[in-house]
């Protein structure tokens, strides 16, 4: 950290003397002939305000990469840190049977608070003696043990599962980045208050904008950590002593798939019985009326009866009659 501190003001003291030596040139330069020598001087300046910027940058990227090696090192030393000087997120799930669902809801509640913590979600049924409450505790860190023992000792305890995630070479790359960016964001404000042009001025700004961006989203995913760190997340089941432990397992059989089967008849009845109520509304509307025109059509036709032959007139021939077929001669 001292290394990347000297090497920064290193390079900021020699950006500061190419700006002094710029602007005695331009200095120099007014004596000599005023009319050539000031119109000159302010693109050398801002030339060299650039290159400072630019070498400012560099540094950071130097910096940045100081702090990719931090990371590292702190991975390959990890085995020597004690647990309380590294970042580890708990989080546990229970299910516990008791006597009574809300009793032991509101000792849960009580307890969490009583170590620092506080409830995040709390869903409870109420079902007499198959009563379940799904409560999401926050404690902290350094309490998540005793309040997990704590739950256990309020009914039987059905299961338990606690999961830790060590997230220490986090921690230490986001702080290295962090620092990082927010000697950027510096540099740009610096390079910001030295623009002499609106072209500069506009530039420098949208940088300014996506460095500050970059810094905020840093220090958001810190302050995520840091509170996934310092509070341990505890998901806790409270059931009544009716309840049991079935749904959480594989179950088969013929009374299994009975079961499974008539369920599934009902929804399927269900879901036709729904599809019909849908449907019927646009039968009525549209059959009926149809029903009764064919009703009316078939009725005309009855009436009307069979066809009728037209009878001879002078001029239409009368209908002759076919000629007899001869009959079959017997033998000789």
């Amino acid at each position: 950290m001292d290394g990347r501190e000297r090497r920064r003001r290193g390079v900021r003291l020699a950006a500061a003397a190419l700006v002094a030596l710029v602007a005695l040139a331009g200095c120099g330069s007014d004596a000599s002939d005023d009319s050539a020598g000031a119109p000159a001087a302010a693109p050398a300046e801002r030339d060299a305000v650039e290159r400072a910027g630019g070498a400012a940058d560099q540094d950071g990227g130097k910096a940045e990469q100081g702090g990719g090696r931090t990371e590292q090192g702190a991975g390959a030393g990890a085995p020597d840190l004690r647990v309380d000087q590294r970042s580890i997120i708990y989080t546990g799930t229970m299910r516990v049977q008791v006597e009574n669902v809300d009793e032991a809801a509101r000792s849960a509640i009580a307890a969490v608070t009583a170590a620092g913590g506080f409830v995040g979600g709390d869903q409870r049924r109420s079902a007499a003696a198959d009563a379940r409450a799904e409560l999401e505790l926050r404690v902290p860190a350094a309490k998540f043990h005793g309040v997990v023992d704590e739950l256990a000792r309020l009914g039987r305890q059905q299961r338990r599962e606690i999961r830790t995630e060590d997230v220490t070479e986090q921690v230490v790359d986001l702080d290295a980045r962090i620092t990082t960016q927010r000697a950027r964001v510096e540099s740009a404000r610096r390079l910001l208050s030295r623009a002499t042009s609106i072209s500069d001025l506009v530039s420098l700004e949208n940088e300014l904008s996506r460095r500050e961006a970059d810094l905020a989203s840093l220090e958001a995913k810190k302050e995520r950590l840091s509170d996934l760190t310092s509070l341990s997340t505890i998901t806790v089941s409270l059931v009544g002593p009716d309840a049991s432990t079935a749904d959480e397992e594989a179950e088969v059989g013929f009374m299994v798939g009975l079961r499974g089967g008539w369920k599934v008849f009902l929804t399927s009845m269900t879901v036709l019985l729904t599809v019909l109520g849908a449907v019927l509304p646009w039968l009525l509307a549209l059959g009926v009326p149809l029903a009764v025109l064919l009703v009316v059509l078939r009725r005309r036709r009855r009436h009307a009866g069979p066809p009728t032959t037209p009878p001879a007139g002078p001029g239409r021939p009368l209908p002759t009659a076919p000629p007899p077929v001869p009959a079959a001669r017997s033998g000789p």
